[in-house]
């Protein structure tokens, strides 16, 4: 037997030192994707304003197979009517989103993580720079990271919002009055990218893993 025994361990050994299939696929960490955004090339005309009556100083930004920006980050509940968003909840609520889901639906603001987009301008364009309905966004906040799809537009003047959903699943008080973050959120825009059906969370953060690794590894 004591001579059968190295044969029997020696695969048992090699197995535990391999490393599982995908264990090096696995979530990209806030503070890699942040490194990758440090410094800004801009590609907006000019800068927004993160709320009406501040000072426009937030630019987007260029990166390869990307676009970000840096702002704070205000509650959009708009879209379908739910307990969370609705009139009561939101004096500022509006019943429809730019983008609607495969049913033909307003997107659920309470329920799917999304990120509104500045309204195309002068400024910038996002279509021009492969940012779509169903874009996957990588949000960023104190070392968070929530995939989300771009799922509505916004004023042209004005940048840094996201659903209620994507404030709730960083930890940032979702009201749609007196929530959101004042600053310190990050958004990566991963150009051409689209997830089908819009409301697939599940897709979004699977694509949107995906694509993270790639962007961090340069590719």
């Amino acid at each position: 037997m004591r001579g059968v025994l190295p044969v029997v361990l020696a695969p048992v050994l090699l197995a535990a030192a391999i490393p599982p299939a995908g264990a090096q696929e696995g979530p990209v960490p806030a503070g890699a994707l942040l490194a990758k955004v440090r410094s800004c090339h801009p590609v907006s005309a000019g800068r927004y304003r993160t709320d009406d009556g501040a000072r426009a100083d937030i630019p987007v930004c260029g990166a390869k197979g990307a676009v970000f920006w840096k702002a704070d980050l205000d509650i959009d509940c708009d879209g379908r009517p739910s307990r969370a968003c609705n009139k009561r909840t939101d004096p500022f609520f509006l019943p429809t989103t730019a983008f609607q889901d495969s049913a033909g639906r307003q997107l659920d603001s309470a329920a799917l993580p999304y990120v509104v987009v500045p309204g195309p301008s002068k400024t910038w364009d996002h279509r021009k720079w492969g940012v779509h309905g169903g874009g996957v966004v990588a949000v960023i906040y104190r070392g968070k990271v929530q995939y989300a799809v771009v799922g509505d537009t916004g004023p042209t003047d004005l940048i840094g919002e996201a659903s209620y959903a994507t404030a709730r699943a960083l930890g940032i008080d979702p009201h749609p009055v007196h929530g959101g973050a004042d600053g310190g959120a990050t958004y990566i825009f991963f150009r051409d990218s689209r997830v089908r059906p819009i409301e697939n969370h599940r897709e979004a953060v699977r694509l949107g893993q995906s694509l993270a690794r790639k962007f961090v590894a340069g590719r």
